[in-house]
């Protein structure tokens, strides 16, 4: 029984072996196959890399590193030459003289000889008020006047007389003085009529209203055929003077010793007048005099120039800019303002080499005016300086140039 059971299950096993044995050849042709085509695939790879690599054109592998950009910018030249240096402030035009002319005396306004706005000169007729009441006054005076010189001529007269009497002992001594008394009286009274006398041809004169200075009319302030009397406030009009006219400006407290020490020096300090945008000089003129204080509100103290206005510029109560030349500096090295980079510390300048470079330079700033900065040290005449696109400049930087007169200069790549 046992040797068929074993006879059953025994072929079984050597079927299994048999196929084992059969399979092996074909798995090891099929990893060998795999690893032929990785190989390949390698290969086929890298040979296309290398073709592409050289068979690329020189200029294009060349373009493919990387270059730095050239920076534009605007620069121009260091000059040598004179800076004026300035102190600025807000002003105020005010005429030399203004005058509110009033009647002196009391009466109708008969008649005015000016038109609004018109330029008069000293002395020159502007109103007339009715003159009658004051050259009856002045007749009664001179009348008066009359009668006391004819009364004392009488008197001397007897006062001669007596004395010759009393010199004959024929009247009394008192005769004699109470006719030198009334002598006296009437010398007195000539006096008081000669007064009145004056007073009335001044009151006749005052009825016609003179201009006290040259300059120009305002609007009228009363009209003719009103009553006007020598206590109104208002007066007839408001005379202005306008040649020469002032201008009162203000500036730090700080600038005065400056000032004051070349204004007493006897220099001759100019003033240059602006309009209220700083754009259009309007008159030149010269400092007059400092105030005698300082205004502890602002910190600041004001001064007083005299301008000629012969063209009529300046018009009083006009707000303006006003530039005080304080000093000239000679033969300084100048650069526009925009060069000037500052920083909490220091001042510098982009200076452009001759290899189309830009190098940081440390300088000394002396004064600024009119867009232009005096430098004592850092700079010489004939350097470039960059003023325009200094945002995106470093130490190194190299630049496009463009001048003055738009002409380019690039820097080597």
């Amino acid at each position: 029984m046992d040797r068929e059971i074993l006879s059953v299950t025994a072929p079984p096993t050597v079927t299994v072996r048999q196929g084992l044995k059969q399979s092996h050849p074909n798995i090891q042709r099929t990893r060998w196959r795999w690893h032929w085509l990785l190989i390949l695939a390698i290969v086929a790879a890298g040979g296309y890399w290398l073709l592409t690599r050289y068979s690329q054109p020189e200029h294009l592998t060349t373009a493919a590193k990387p270059l730095t950009p050239s920076v534009p910018v605007v620069a121009v030249a260091v000059r040598q030459g004179d800076l004026p240096v300035y102190l600025t402030g807000l002003g105020s035009v005010t005429p030399l003289n203004t005058v509110t002319v009033r009647s002196r005396v009391d009466g109708q306004l008969m008649s005015v000889h000016f038109q609004e706005g018109q330029l008069v000169q000293k002395g020159e007729l502007l109103a007339e008020i009715d003159p009658r009441p004051y050259q009856a006054l002045l007749l009664q005076a001179q009348g008066q006047f009359a009668r006391d010189q004819a009364l004392l001529r009488q008197a001397h007269v007897d006062l001669d007389r007596y004395k010759l009497l009393w010199s004959q002992d024929s009247i009394a001594k008192q005769v004699l003085d109470q006719q030198a008394a009334l002598v006296s009286q009437y010398e007195g009274a000539i006096k008081l009529d000669q007064g009145q006398i004056d007073a009335a041809t001044v009151n006749v004169a005052y009825c016609h209203v003179t201009a006290p200075i040259a300059g120009r009319v305002g609007l009228r302030l009363v009209d003719p055929g009103n009553i006007v009397h020598s206590g109104d406030t208002n007066g007839l009009l408001v005379l202005t003077q306008l040649e020469p006219i002032t201008v009162i400006f203000t500036i730090a407290e700080d600038h005065l010793p400056a000032v004051y020490h070349k204004l007493n020096a006897g220099e001759r300090l100019v003033v240059d007048v602006y309009d209220r945008a700083g754009q259009k000089q309007l008159a030149t003129g010269t400092l007059l005099t400092v105030d005698n204080q300082i205004d502890s509100a602002t910190g600041t103290v004001r001064l007083k120039a005299l301008l000629p206005n012969d063209d009529n510029a300046l018009f009083p109560n006009q707000f303006v800019n006003v530039r005080l030349r304080v000093e000239t500096q000679h033969n300084v090295t100048i650069v526009p303002d925009a060069a000037i980079q500052r920083t909490s510390q220091n001042s510098v300048v982009y200076v452009v080499k001759p290899d189309q470079t830009v190098t940081v330079r440390q300088v000394t700033v002396s004064a600024t005016e009119g867009g232009d900065t005096s430098v004592s040290t850092g700079l010489s005449a004939g350097e470039m300086v960059v003023v325009n696109g200094v945002d995106k400049l470093q130490e190194g930087s190299k630049v496009e140039v463009r001048m003055n007169d738009d002409t380019t200069q690039k820097g080597n790549g």
